[in-house]
């Protein structure tokens, strides 16, 4: 654990597989992408089940990510009274192959009903996450 500059926080890395029952426990996150020069970042619901993720996704620019294999970057998250956590997972998009079924299915209502989508999956090369804790008296205050 360390402390933050203020000396109000601490901050504890969390282990792999926690940081998978934490995606697990959520659904909604923000992935970050890049398409050729320009970053992208994106709020969007998803699926975690074991060491794998899904994403539904309109036809655009995530859907171009995916084809492409470009790199990219969920995070979720989640603050309470006097704590909070973050979750990174770093990998790539890929899509799924005609007849290929997702793992475990996104949401299923998606954002906008009049646009069609896709499954994708994020396969991941890195999981990290950090957990933040506040002493009573700080995070009374936050």
């Amino acid at each position: 654990m360390t402390r933050s500059d203020q000396g109000t926080a601490t901050a504890e890395r969390l282990a792999t597989e926690e940081c998978w029952a934490l995606l697990e426990s959520e659904t909604f996150g923000r992935l970050a992408y890049r398409l050729v020069d320009e970053v992208h970042l994106v709020p969007l619901d998803y699926a975690a089940d074991g060491h794998a993720i899904h994403l539904r996704t309109g036809s655009g620019n995530k859907l171009l990510a995916a084809a492409l294999e470009s790199d990219v970057a969920l995070e979720t998250d989640w603050r309470g009274d006097g704590t909070a956590w973050s979750v990174v997972v770093r990998g790539r998009l890929r899509r799924l192959e005609p007849g290929e079924q997702a793992a475990v299915a996104p949401p299923a209502r998606p954002w906008l009903d009049e646009v069609p989508h896709e499954v994708v999956e994020l396969v991941p090369t890195s999981v990290e996450g950090r957990r933040f804790t506040w002493p009573p008296e700080v995070a009374a205050t936050r």
